[in-house]
């Protein structure tokens, strides 16, 4: 069984937590988003078949946005895995500096997550919020960047921050949301693969297919690992959500057994890279 740190999913409490985008009436409007409004915890993880959770990066999900170190209390509380958060902080928010710095008070926090999506050349132009990466960059915390790279004003906006921010250590997430191989994503995957700082996470796929299968996401995975290498380029599942398409032990069969990864490529993708990026130290 092949040792797994999952770098990118979420765990809900609705009892504790707000999660308003799981709510009715607001976005995303997913027809079918009901089946993920519950609660998921740490034993939701527990594999039987090709996987073992070893460790994993919990992301944001909007458990308090307002009080965004809610969520890492309680993370910190119960999860009894090695894992690291990635917190909400609102780089446009003048409670930037007070969250960040409650937020570091927290010993799972390695960085943050602001949503760009289709606001992301908008956002990442703003001086503000520039000086907002260079102070997670000097913090050498890392900046999830969420956003489509089909939209070539978004991944050019990007790199030139991260040309004049060379240490910011930014993760592109769900590989930058590709409908499937088009001309505007490679051009931008190659554009990005240039900064060395910047890794990128394959997931999401249920997002814009929910009948998404191995076939089709492999060469896109594929066309990641050649541009970025083959030591920054994690397979995620973005759990719970890809539960919407299949189980979380389906996705694992899908990306260790159909998809065919030679050995140490399998190590990389799964484990290797994301105990490094993410500063999970497990042997």
């Amino acid at each position: 069984m092949s040792r797994v740190i999952d770098p990118h999913l979420h765990l809900f409490n609705l009892e504790k937590g707000d999660y308003h985008w799981l709510k009715e009436g607001h976005t995303p409007e997913w027809s079918d988003k009901n089946k993920i409004r519950r609660s998921y915890s740490e034993g939701d993880l527990s594999q039987s078949g090709s996987a073992d959770i070893v460790g994993f990066v919990h992301i944001e999900a909007g458990f308090d946005n307002s009080h965004p170190w809610r969520e890492l209390e309680w993370l910190e509380s119960h999860c009894e895995l090695p894992f690291r958060s990635i917190a909400y902080l609102d780089l446009t928010s003048d409670s930037f500096d007070e969250h960040l710095e409650k937020l570091q008070e927290f010993k799972s926090l390695v960085g943050v997550r602001y949503i760009l999506d289709n606001a992301a050349q908008e956002v990442l132009s703003n001086p503000n919020v520039f000086k907002r990466l260079a102070v997670l960059s000097d913090n050498q915390l890392i900046f999830e960047a969420q956003l489509s790279l089909s939209d070539p004003g978004a991944s050019c906006a990007l790199a030139d921050v991260m040309q004049k921010l060379p240490n910011l250590k930014v993760v592109i997430n769900h590989c930058g949301s590709p409908v499937q191989l088009n001309e505007e994503w490679m051009h931008s995957i190659t554009r990005l693969a240039h900064h060395p700082e910047c890794s990128i996470k394959c997931s999401g796929w249920e997002m814009f297919n929910r009948d998404w299968s191995s076939e089709q996401a492999k060469p896109i995975i594929s066309f990641a690992v050649r541009q970025f290498g083959l030591t920054r380029v994690m397979l995620a599942s973005n759990f719970p959500v890809s539960e919407l398409a299949c189980s979380y032990e389906d996705l694992w069969q899908r990306y260790l057994k159909e998809m065919k990864w030679k050995g140490f490529e399998k190590e990389m993708l799964i484990f290797e890279n994301a105990n490094r990026i993410y500063q999970l130290d497990i042997d």
